[in-house]
């Protein structure tokens, strides 16, 4: 119907755009902050996400050359991350998966290797 990606069908909807997905299961779970002011620091915490994972998902892709400024922009996004995390609430970094996540030295999934690189551009190619 909306002829886009992603998609989650939940409560009876068709929901399209990340947000609007995020923002609804937060408030449909109540983990989208007490206030206004706490509403906020989750945004910019989701934002800083957002922009790091666009810079991610772009690092297998990109020539040898740039990859070093682009690992430097990945560790810059990730730095912050800590002085987010105390703003977000107790119950959120408590749940299970969460709290592994978060765990120093927990399982990363790996950039993607030039093999799979190699073979995603001769399927899109």
């Amino acid at each position: 119907m909306f002829q886009q990606v992603p998609m989650v069908e939940i409560d009876g909807m068709k929901l399209v755009q990340t947000r609007a997905i995020l923002n609804y299961i937060a408030a449909k779970y109540n983990l989208y902050g007490k206030d206004i002011k706490e509403r906020a620091l989750i945004d910019i915490y989701s934002e800083g996400v957002a922009d790091l994972n666009e810079i991610i998902l772009h690092y297998p892709f990109l020539p040898p050359g740039d990859k070093d400024g682009s690992l430097t922009q990945i560790k810059e996004k990730s730095r912050n991350f800590p002085a987010f995390e105390k703003a977000l609430k107790t119950r959120v970094s408590n749940l299970p998966t969460v709290k592994k996540f978060l765990q120093p030295g927990s399982q990363r999934k790996p950039f993607e290797d030039e093999k799979f690189v190699e073979e995603l551009k001769k399927s899109f190619g």
